[in-house]
């Protein structure tokens, strides 16, 4: 391979002769070089030698948002892993720093006490947070407590651990940009409170302009994050710890944690202390040589290149391309001339595309714009002598990969040009994906293009997700999976293959479910980390799969199951709901539907001393009481003196029932004590997702049946009929008729046979409504109704035992498991409250 190359001829330092090549930074775009500098046969070129600030691999920072909110963990999100360096026979000093470069006898000085020597030079030390001036900002010997930047898995890991203290309930992101948004919604994660604070008038003003910046805003506190725009935090104050901050108007905020994302600065002190030219970053050429030094390159967020500085990942790979032709002799002549920059990316779960111009700079510009802020839909088009030079798409991005590459490649528009926002006659996406080059980026985040997954899937590698893992494709922000998984299913010629993962339980550990509890019942786990000492790849712990399995082993186990904190979310630590401020939703539970004079003057006098400032009936005849305080939790119960109603968690939740033949003229059946049975029987199951059912007195069907996850339907002569699968929230689907039965009995036990056999078999979150079309309903009928499989009778008695065993976990507020769990957390702001004379006066009468 070597033979092809054209290297500048000069003899290598090394002991093997190869050259010396050092590389200062182990970040993504140092990797990404030498990853393409390893492609070019560099390895029989050079002896290379690693040097990065910190104690790890590379690893992928867009992915630290993810990481924040919980979706990966800090082990997904390598690039390369420790290993990868020693199979590459590359020397890396992971948690060095580099001192200063002395270019004129070719070697470094590191931290460390070490000087290594070079025959020719990376530098790519990429950029740091930005700290805007403020006072209180620092502490003794950092940071002031509780403030954090966001650039590193220590920065992100920092975070998680501040904001998982119970006592830490409210954090202000100072920036709004991209980084500063996804922050927010990582932070909204953990139950925290969360405002932005940004100082341009609108969100992301370096790729929206105002009024896609002002729906973008719309739908962040759709999102329950609040933002203010148009002003500048001037203050941090503690003084032991962060306690709030205040703006330049004088407004105070108070807050447990403040995240600073106003932006990044170039990496350039090593390179300014050695005497390199640095302007706003370090000055190369159309080679990604420093202008100082041609030994000496430098690549990624720390350079500046025809005035340019670039932020964004496209332009590092594309820089990296640049620099290992040139300094590995494959491509003399490669040149980087700048990048055209677009960004396709989703920012807090929306959507957004940009690239160019924001808005039309002649008179003669075409402005193509549509506007439907109500559902957080934005798009803009300018046009220039019949050519894209701008675009921005928020809230929908199905035009963006033909807008792209009419952007990039100037690509004939169409005379109706509303047929660029949508699919009116133009390019289609499958269409589009057919006509895209071979050389179009699909991954912007870390720059795959069309060919590269092409040739990857014509290497034989099928799989929507071994493409990605082979090309990282869709591992950055997630925006382009769709089309990705397009551009293999094109490549494949519709023979995509599935993927084995789609049957794993839970993602971090390769078992279907069935294969997965028989593992734990033969090796008794009786915990999540059991499990993953014993079943997981090196016994790796993964945070994705930990709310499965905690919810698996305790269907399992039940009282002998050995619970794990951080397996649960907030909402099963301490048995109540969530809100967005941070207080929780308290339902008690009022079987079938049915309460008392004595119950509701409780559920009053509590809604009083505790100051509720919502009382709501739910769709599941259940009294709703909202915007509870954590450290009231223990004392609402108490006062209530009723048991949970578990509308929180993967669980049973409610019977609904009609009043049926008691009262009801119509009524052919007793609804209401057949549900009340059933739920006394199924109160608290756990299960892989949340469980409905309804028992209606007649086939008129008041209490909607037809569309839960079991209904059971009184007909004429005495009978019961049983429906399953329903469903009538996001999804709408009428349940499918498992059986008709001769009594209420029958009725209840087939109702708990079918719920336990969807506990055992049913994917992690999958509701009814998927399962039973997944498994069949004539599947279903012949294990539940017939028994073919003989385990009845195991089934019954799992449901039995079940109902033995119970404990009503609102007992707890008496006896917290752990002295934290119901620690105070107080919200940012104060929630609407209905004074009582308005509430008469809305419902048109007295209470």
């Amino acid at each position: 391979m070597t033979a092809t190359l054209t290297p500048p001829q000069r003899a290598g330092g090394g002991p093997d002769g190869r050259r010396r090549l050092v590389v200062v930074g182990n970040g993504m775009a140092g990797a990404r070089a030498v990853e393409e500098i390893l492609a070019r046969g560099g390895a029989e070129l050079f002896s290379i030698t690693m040097f990065g600030d910190e104690p790890y691999g590379n690893y992928n920072r867009i992915m630290l948002s993810h990481v924040l909110s919980g979706e990966e963990s800090h082990e997904d999100i390598f690039l390369n892993s420790l290993s990868w360096y020693e199979q590459n026979d590359i020397t890396l000093h992971a948690g060095v720093r580099i001192n200063r470069i002395d270019r004129f006898a070719k070697v470094v000085f590191s931290d460390d006490g070490q000087t290594t020597p070079y025959d020719q030079l990376i530098i790519a030390t990429g950029s740091r947070s930005f700290m805007p001036p403020m006072d209180g900002l620092m502490g003794p010997g950092g940071l002031l407590p509780g403030v954090f930047a966001f650039r590193t898995i220590d920065d992100t890991r920092g975070m998680i651990d501040y904001a998982t203290h119970d006592e830490h309930r409210q954090a202000v992101v100072i920036g709004g940009g991209l980084l500063g948004l996804e922050a927010a919604r990582g932070l909204q994660s953990h139950g925290i409170d969360v405002t932005v604070i940004h100082s341009p008038k609108h969100l992301m003003n370096a790729q929206l302009g105002p009024e896609g910046g002002d729906i973008l805003k719309q739908s962040m506190e759709r999102l329950g994050i609040r933002i203010v725009c148009g002003t500048r935090t001037t203050a941090i104050w503690g003084p032991d710890k962060v306690r709030g901050v205040r703006l330049k108007d004088g407004t105070e905020m108070p807050c447990d944690l403040a995240v600073l994302t106003a932006g990044i600065r170039p990496n350039v002190e090593v390179a300014l202390t050695s005497g390199f030219t640095v302007e706003r970053a370090i000055v190369v050429d159309d080679a990604m040589r420093t202008v100082d030094d041609d030994d000496v390159y430098a690549v990624g967020e720390c350079v500046q290149h025809r005035g340019e500085v670039y932020g964004l990942v496209a332009p590092l790979w594309e820089q990296a391309v640049v620099l290992a032709d040139q300094i590995t002799g494959a491509d003399p002549t490669a040149a980087y001339m700048g990048s055209r920059t677009a960004t396709k990316l989703k920012v807090a779960g929306v959507e957004v595309a940009a690239m160019g111009v924001q808005g039309p700079e002649k008179d003669t510009d075409e402005h193509i714009v549509f506007s439907e802020p109500r559902r957080g839909t934005f798009k803009s088009i300018v046009i220039r002598d019949d050519k894209i030079i701008g675009a921005t798409l928020l809230g929908d991005s199905n035009k963006v990969a033909f807008l792209q590459q009419a952007f990039d490649r100037g690509l004939p528009l169409p005379e109706a040009r509303v047929e660029l926002m949508f699919d009116l006659g133009g390019p289609s996406a499958e269409v589009g994906v057919a006509e895209l080059a071979d050389d179009a980026q699909i991954c912007n985040c870390n720059g795959v293009s069309k060919k590269a997954i092409c040739d990857v899937v014509q290497a034989g590698c099928k799989t929507v997700t071994g493409v990605m893992d082979k090309t990282r494709a869709g591992k950055g922000c997630g925006s382009c999976k769709l089309l990705v998984a397009q551009v293999v299913e094109f490549a494949a010629d519709g023979a995509v293959e599935e993927d084995p993962s789609v049957h794993y339980y839970v993602p971090g550990i390769a078992l279907d479910k069935p294969t997965l509890m028989a593992a734990i019942r033969d090796q008794e786990l009786r915990s999540p980390s059991a499990v993953f000492a014993a079943l997981a790849p090196e016994g790796a712990e993964d945070a994705k799969s930990k709310m499965g399995l905690a919810s698996l082993l305790k269907m399992m186990w039940g009282e002998d199951y050995v619970d794990e904190k951080d397996a649960r979310f907030i909402n099963d630590r301490v048995h109540a709901n969530i809100q967005k401020d941070g207080t929780f939703s308290v339902v008690p539970q009022m079987r079938g539907g049915v309460t008392t004079p004595e119950q509701l003057r409780r559920i009053a006098d509590v809604a009083d001393k505790y100051e509720v400032p919502m009382v709501k009936l739910t769709g599941g005849q259940r009294i709703d009481l909202l915007g509870i305080r954590k450290e009231d939790l223990p004392g609402v119960w108490g006062d209530l003196g009723m048991p949970s109603g578990y509308a929180y968690g993967k669980s049973f939740r409610t019977v609904k029932t009609c009043v049926g033949q008691e009262f009801c003229r119509f009524g052919t059946g007793d609804s209401t004590k057949l549900g009340i049975e059933l739920e006394t029987r199924m109160q608290g199951m756990e299960s892989p997702a949340k469980m409905k059912l309804a028992v209606s007195g007649c086939p008129r069907n008041c209490a909607e049946s037809l569309v839960k996850d079991v209904g059971i339907v009184a007909i004429e002569g005495g009978r019961w009929e049983l429906y399953i699968g329903g469903a009538a929230g996001a999804h709408i689907r009428k349940g499918d008729l498992l059986t008709t039965v001769d009594d209420a009995e029958t009725a209840k036990l087939l109702t708990g046979r079918f719920l336990q056999y969807y506990r055992e078999n049913a994917k992690w979150l999958e509701r009814t409504y998927a399962f039973v079309p997944r498994v069949g309903l004539d599947h279903i009928k012949a294990v539940v109704v017939d028994d073919s499989e003989g385990i009845a009778e195991r089934l019954d008695a799992e449901v039995q035992k079940h109902a033995d065993t119970y404990v009503d976990p609102w007992t707890e507020g008496a006896t917290p498991v752990e002295p934290g769990q119901f620690r105070t957390s107080l919200p940012l702001e104060v929630l609407p409250r209905v004074p009582a004379d308005r509430a008469t006066e809305l419902l048109g009468g007295s209470w």
